[in-house]
């Protein structure tokens, strides 16, 4: 086991930082074009395909002459708009949404390269401009689960255990009398595995709390942040909404039906451990009959999409970061526009506005030390010249 973990590759790579850098730049640069695709009148359907196809364009690209390389969708593009949390994902064959004015929309996705992890969701809504501000609820939670996501960016890092995160990201949510929705996990992504042991779970039950384990955050690990907030009571809760998105476990069935084992194997060859959707296999209709046998002995996790209470709003962001030694490199996340949402909350808490007014970037505290630097410089130089 010792030895696994010492031969498994890590940031402390350049190679590895290299290719989670690169594949970070892919998805960020993917999710700004389906941003860019988010008017009234878009389908929901369509966008959702428009992603996964870029995705796999992509990462198609690089790495060529590596035939064994795997690459490709590490998490496919959900779309999930207003109460809808989370995992909406349709299917050709499902009936179409499209999108109106004022959508509160969050888009989910992510990519791999040699089994490296980059995902990424933002929140969004249609119309929302600097001349057309969105307020009340919808702004809470937007602000809410932006500043969660500062904070959390802020406090994940070696030493630091996962409790601190979900401690803070809950202040912050109440603070614009709102919620995270409960049981929610952000993992440490590794090579080949998107849901690591290490876990920072949002809003947890006391049940929930007794069972999630204590863990601290070390260098060279990566983390998916993901930070999800409602403007409701921050439960989810199944519809009739078809499951589409599911992921294969590392686990040997015998299954029965042939659809099935085909379906399998087809999982295994193109998607490996990775969440995936139905909607990217071959057959649709053959894919939607293999799953329900794979699902019923465990062999399929399946990504239910989940609801809050209608008239809700839920708000989403999740980052990749890697923990250097000289601080976390944030290798997924798009700016966001603070200045299009207008909440007439805010947060009060001194020690979490303090948090949340330092600079999470390396850059900004490199330069500071470049700073120090050459001024103790000039002076050693003033002092010579006076000498």
């Amino acid at each position: 086991m010792a030895d696994q973990e010492e031969t498994e590759p890590s940031p402390a790579q350049d190679i590895v930082v290299t290719k989670y850098k690169m594949v970070g730049d892919m998805v960020n640069g993917i999710l700004k074009e389906i941003i860019a695709k988010c008017k009234a009148g878009e389908s929901v359907n369509s966008l959702c395909e428009f992603g996964d196809n870029r995705l796999l364009e992509e990462t198609s690209k690089v790495f060529r002459k590596d035939k064994e390389m795997k690459k490709g969708i590490a998490f496919p593009t959900c779309v999930s708009v207003n109460n809808c949390i989370c995992h909406y994902s349709p299917l050709k064959s499902d009936p179409d949404k499209l999108l109106e004015d004022g959508d509160l929309v969050k888009l989910d996705l992510g990519a791999q390269i040699d089994g490296f992890i980059a995902v990424v969701a933002h929140t969004l809504v249609v119309g929302a401009s600097q001349e057309n501000k969105i307020k009340g609820r919808k702004a809470d939670a937007v602000m809410a689960a932006h500043l969660a996501s500062e904070a959390a960016l802020r406090l994940v890092k070696p030493g630091n255990e996962n409790y601190v995160v979900t401690d803070a990201v809950q202040k912050v949510a109440e603070s614009y009398d709102c919620k995270p929705i409960e049981g929610m996990l952000s993992h440490q992504l590794k090579k080949h595995v998107i849901d690591g042991e290490k876990a920072i779970i949002q809003n947890p039950t006391e049940a929930q709390r007794k069972e999630h384990e204590k863990c601290e955050f070390e260098v060279h690990e990566v983390y998916g942040v993901d930070v999800l907030i409602s403007s409701g009571e921050g439960k989810g809760r199944e519809q009739e909404t078809r499951t589409t998105v599911y992921k294969k476990k590392d686990i040997v069935y015998q299954l029965k039906m042939k659809a099935s084992r085909q379906f399998l194997s087809e999982v295994d060859k193109k998607f490996g451990l990775m969440p995936f959707s139905l909607r990217l296999c071959e057959d649709e209709k053959k894919a939607k009959m293999g799953v329900v046998e794979c699902v019923k002995h465990d062999l399929m996790s399946p990504f239910t999409v989940l609801y809050e209470r209608n008239n809700e709003f839920v708000a989403q962001f999740k980052f990749t970061v890697i923990l250097m030694p000289n601080g976390p490199l944030k290798i997924t996340g798009l700016p966001f526009e603070e200045n299009w949402y207008e909440s007439e909350k805010q947060v009060q808490d001194e020690e979490l506005k303090n948090l949340l007014s330092q600079s999470a970037s390396r850059k900004a505290a490199k330069k500071k030390k470049k700073k120090a630097g050459k001024s103790m410089a000039e002076d050693a130089e003033g002092a010579e010249n006076e000498d």
